[in-house]
């Protein structure tokens, strides 16, 4: 056969041609029609010659709007699916989605749509209310409105379950502020002496006093003294050390009745907020799985963001490196005394306290709260993972 051969899969010619044909080509060399990229000026004059390319435009011709319409639908399309999916509702400069976009080798090219440049692309999405858009020195920014109906759901039922868990704190704080205030009240009332005052009855005894010796009678009639140790007060004295005792005793049964009464109300938010995942913006954690990376191992990092319940992205604090981890791959890190933790799980979740004592047999510590209406309220027995350290900028 007298016919040029394809030259074979390994063969230098081949493997020039494939690294030739990977990745972006020049856009002005390229037919949409023909889904088509030419390497240079020369391949693209050969192309537009041949009779496939012909063909395609007699098509092209017999109704143009359509396929503009159907290549800008796809480029639409494909645009906004790959903003909402890489980035979601994020805030993004349009150039960073496209360049993305074009990357992929089979996508619509900006020049078979209705839109001649990218920024005429973004304003149009902006008046059709798909995106947010703004302009900035740094260029266009875009930011994807989802509006599908289970997310709009979702949002909502989040939004509901916070206001509620806002709420029942905010009634149990109220409540258990209002039990203190009584309880105080009562205490005080107790506590105020009563004064009276001095009068004479008919049937108070007469005390006589006589100056002179003893007389006859006297003499021979001796009463007997009173015991050691008493004295005119001693019936006066026993009962106020009673009625100190029985204050006593009422006040500690109105302090045990609160602290029953806070001790049911932490039982309920501990039921409410103890959940299986615990990561927070803002604390200090530290990596205790190699997968990461032995340069990451055993060092600490603070959380940036958390991405859903379980991940996060944290950000080593000696190095600066960011990275993504679960849960499972990091602990919690515990201050010095008197430093500022933070609540990670538990009745008291979300909220800060500062660090008291450790106790190092029970893998338990006591922290107070930072804020709040039970500010200063101690918190004894608290596990190690219930809490970390609040990063702060040194």
């Amino acid at each position: 056969m007298s016919g040029k051969s394809k030259p074979g899969f390994l063969t230098p010619k081949a493997i020039s041609n494939r690294i030739k044909s990977k990745g972006l080509q020049k856009l002005r060399w390229y037919c949409q029609m023909c889904q088509k990229q030419c390497r240079d000026e020369n391949g693209f004059k050969c192309h537009m010659s041949s009779e496939s390319h012909q063909r395609q435009l007699l098509l092209f011709a017999e109704n143009p709007d359509a396929h503009i319409d159907e290549f800008s639908k796809e480029f639409k399309e494909d645009y906004l699916e790959l903003l909402r999916r890489r980035f979601g509702c994020k805030r993004v400069h349009g150039n960073v989605v496209y360049q993305e976009y074009i990357a992929h080798k089979e996508h619509v090219h900006m020049n078979s749509t209705q839109w001649e440049t990218l920024t005429e692309f973004i304003k149009w999405c902006g008046k059709e209310g798909l995106c947010v858009v703004d302009y900035t020195e740094k260029g266009w920014f875009i930011q994807y409105i989802d509006r599908d109906p289970e997310t709009i759901r979702r949002q909502e039922a989040i939004k509901v379950k916070e206001k509620m868990a806002v709420s029942d704190d905010e009634r149990i704080a109220k409540f258990v502020e209002k039990q203190v205030e009584r309880a105080k009240e009562s205490g005080t009332n107790q506590n105020e002496p009563v004064f009276t005052d001095l009068l004479r009855t008919d049937d108070s005894e007469k005390v006589a006093f006589n100056f002179g010796g003893p007389s006859k009678q006297d003499a021979t009639i001796k009463k007997p003294l009173p015991p050691t140790g008493s004295s005119l007060f001693s019936s006066s004295s026993k009962k106020v050390e009673k009625g100190k005792e029985s204050v006593k005793t009422e006040k500690r049964k109105a302090k045990s009745a609160l602290e029953e009464i806070m001790e049911v109300e932490e039982k309920k938010k501990e039921k409410h907020n103890r959940k299986d995942y615990w990561l927070t913006p803002g604390i200090v954690v530290k990596v205790i799985h190699k997968r990461l990376g032995e340069k990451y191992y055993k060092k600490k990092a603070v959380v940036k963001d958390v991405k859903d319940l379980y991940t996060a992205i944290v950000k080593m604090i000696d190095s600066g490196d960011k990275l993504k981890v679960d849960q499972t791959h990091v602990e919690t890190v515990l201050p010095a005394l008197g430093k500022t933790v933070k609540i990670v799980n538990g009745a008291y979740r979300g909220e800060e306290a500062i660090l008291d004592a450790l106790d190092e047999k029970h893998f338990c510590c006591s922290v107070s709260l930072k804020q709040g209406p039970l500010k200063g309220r101690a918190i004894h027995d608290v596990q190690y993972e219930d809490i970390s350290k609040v990063y702060t900028d040194s």
